[in-house]
């Protein structure tokens, strides 16, 4: 068997800090805002600011705000092609095609509301690559971005991916 000195290549290091394109929700509705909290609270009545406009204009918020979990991306937007990732099918995986999640960190900033376009963007913001018991393992963390039409940040994610 060849020994792997690093799992790092050409081609994530060129990656590496470089903002993806952005690509930019449909305009949020107030519909849209309530139909979300309906699934999620199912089997509940959803908590008014999501969907009561008299109600919410009377809180801080000062009108109906989406709950923290919507995604303005679950519908269709125009995306560019997905990369293969990982083993392919039927195949005996190479070194560093078996892939984990390895979890994944949110901080929330402004709130969601009617009328907002969100843009989104991800990079690649660093890795870590150690022994473990499968061999050479390497951790990638990567940094997504939303940010409303005011420039203002909605959500950072840091997901870390790793592979062996």
């Amino acid at each position: 068997m060849t020994r792997i000195d690093t799992l790092v290549t050409p081609e994530l290091e060129a990656q590496k800090g470089v903002w993806t394109d952005e690509q930019a929700s449909y305009p949020v509705s107030a519909s849209d805002i309530r139909r979300w909290a309906i699934a999620v609270y199912w089997g509940e009545t959803p908590p008014r600011i999501y969907w009561d406009e008299e109600y919410a204009k009377s809180t801080r918020w000062g009108g109906i705000i989406a709950p923290e979990d919507f995604n303005p991306f679950a519908w269709a937007v125009p995306m560019t092609e997905p990369s293969p990732a990982g083993a392919v099918p039927g195949q005996e995986a190479k070194k560093g095609e078996n892939i984990l999640n390895g979890g994944m960190t949110e901080k929330l900033g402004a709130k969601i509301r009617p009328g907002d376009v969100i843009t989104t963007r991800s990079r690649l913001m660093h890795w870590e690559e150690r022994q473990g018991r499968n061999g050479l393992t390497l951790y990638t963390y990567v940094e997504t971005e939303w940010t409303n039409q005011n420039g203002e940040i909605v959500k950072t994610r840091v997901k870390t991916t790793i592979r062996y």
